[in-house]
């Protein structure tokens, strides 16, 4: 399925601002004192489940700056593919989880549509 044009086109633009709010991020940290970073290593369960999407999903976070894909587990029996990120803010976990699944879920909606991409993040990764 290819993903329609104009939903490509409205993910690209998102991140891009992305990777402006990142790089802005990180660059106030370095010219002001004291360093804000508080790197951790968070595992993502995905609900991608193509090719396509966790490929996106894992280049999308290398490229938004604070962030990167460490690695990728494949799925195996009933765990879901999972991402292994480094984020150089992750004193929250939960808030890096959190906004980790902000862009899993505007991912599948440019790859399966409003509707299914919603619905595909109701439920748990399986």
């Amino acid at each position: 399925m290819i993903p329609n044009p104009l939903r490509v086109g409205v993910y690209g633009a998102w991140l891009a601002g992305e990777v402006i709010r990142g790089a802005l991020r990180i660059g106030a940290d370095v010219v002001t004192p004291g360093l804000r970073m508080s790197p951790a290593i968070v595992a993502l369960p995905l609900h991608c489940e193509t090719d396509l999407e966790i490929s996106t999903m894992a280049s999308s976070i290398t490229i938004t700056p604070g962030t990167i894909t460490l690695g990728i587990a494949p799925r195996t029996g009933d765990s879901p593919p999972t991402l292994y990120v480094h984020a150089l803010y992750g004193a929250d976990r939960e808030e890096v989880i959190t906004e980790l699944r902000d862009m899993e879920r505007r991912l599948l909606v440019m790859t399966r549509g409003r509707q299914a991409g919603e619905r595909s993040m109701q439920e748990e990764p399986s």
